[in-house]
Formats: C-alpha cells, structure tokens, sequence
C-alpha cells in the first residue's frame, strides 16, 4: 500500500473505473492489465511495476491509481485475465470437463509462463477465475459420485495441484533450457555416460527399467498420462 493512501473499498473488480477524459493516452483497466501481461510476458513478474506499466502506456503511474490501488491488485486483474482465456466445457462429463479444464490451464500458462506463480498463491476470486472453478465443480455435482461439496471441492483442488505442479516442473525446464543454452539431447549426452555406471551399481533397479522400458514421451504426453492417472484416482 502506497503511504498515505487510503485502503480500497472491497475488492478491485468492485470498483467502478474513473470516468473517461480527454487525454493524449487514454486508459482503462483493460489496456493497463494488457500491457502488463505483455511485460510479464517478455521480462517475467519481476518486470512489472506501475512504473513500467505507465510507462509503456504514456501515462505518469500516478495516474494507474485510478484503476487499481496496489500492484497486488494489479497481479490479481492479471491473473484472472488470463484465466478469462481458458475456455469453459458446457455440460459436459465430470472427466471430460476436468480434462478440459486442466488442459486449458496448461495452454494458458505455456503462453504466460508467470501464470503458475499467481494461479498457485492465494485463492483467485476474479470473475473469469470463479467461471473456471464452476464450471469444475458443476460438473463434479452433476455427476452424483460425490458425497458432498466438500469432497467436490477437494477433487477440484487435486486436481489443479497437479496441473500446477506439472506446469511449473515444464516452464522451470524450458527456462533453464534457456538460459543455460544446453538442449535436452546434449543434457543427455553429457549425462548418460554418469547415470550409465550409476544404474550399474544395481542400486536403482526399478529406475534402470525405467531407462531400458520407459516410453520417450513429450511433455505434453506426460502431462495428459498424469493427468488420467489422477482422474482414474478420483473416479474409483
């Protein structure tokens, strides 16, 4: 909170935005959270700011106080804008919603790498957010495999823990990919020779059948396996 400032009343999506004026760059919410994302996008979180954000609008960051009070309440409008991306299945099977859900989830942070980090703190309660968390626990009431809403809700947060951790898993290996400028194959390359006389010692026999047996699957192979794992756990 800025010093001085007073608290904002309620929750940013409650408040009405000032009224439009004439002015060299007009704002609203809508083009300050677009140019956000867009830095978050190019730079990551660390890259934003109001400052950044008026300055890629023309506009003195001063005048972002009329939209939104904090920058927190500017992550908020963020994260819930790219949750407005994700396209919400209409009665549709618990399984196939769930699936579709989780997948749109993982489409949306692979454009917004900083997404996970957002998704996965405190609860989102944004408009677009609370349209994705109906539509999941719609489903599971439809469905009448579950006892009460609590055991809902607790299927609806496995699941999103898992498409979470998964996501953040891939992104952290594309980053460090990145960064590193090593590819996965040379990884393995420069790898192999050690994890070879490592799994020698028959110390890790399951891992080495593992390497000998194990499938060569993408990312998102992996993803859609683990995800079915999970919905097989849940529908028993």
């Amino acid at each position: 909170m800025t010093a001085g400032r007073p608290a904002p009343a309620g929750p940013v999506w409650d408040r009405p935005e000032p009224p439009s004026r004439a002015a060299l760059s007009p704002l609203s919410r809508e083009r300050i959270v677009a140019a956000a994302i867009a830095l978050a996008d190019a730079d990551g979180l660390g890259a934003v700011s109001l400052r950044k954000v008026g300055a890629a609008l023309d506009a003195g960051p001063m005048r972002l106080y009329g939209y939104l009070s904090t920058k927190d309440e500017l992550l908020d409008l963020m994260a819930d804008a790219v949750h407005g991306e994700i396209e919400l299945p209409l009665d549709a099977g618990w399984r196939e919603t769930l699936r579709a859900l989780a997948t749109g989830i993982r489409a949306a942070a692979l454009r917004h790498p900083w997404f996970t980090e957002l998704a996965g703190g405190r609860p989102n309660i944004g408009p677009h957010a609370l349209g994705v968390m109906e539509a999941a626990l719609a489903a599971l009431d439809r469905s009448g495999r579950f006892a009460d809403i609590d055991e809902m809700m607790s299927a609806r947060g496995t699941v999103t823990a898992y498409v979470i951790g998964a996501v953040r898993s891939e992104i952290a290996e594309q980053q460090v990919e990145r960064a590193s400028g090593v590819s996965e194959a040379e990884w393995r390359t420069a790898t192999g020779p050690y994890l070879k006389r490592m799994l020698a010692t028959g110390r890790y026999p399951t891992l080495a059948r593992f390497v000998r047996e194990g499938a060569d699957r993408s990312a998102e192979e992996w993803f859609t396996a683990g995800l079915e794992t999970v919905l097989d756990g849940l529908g028993q």
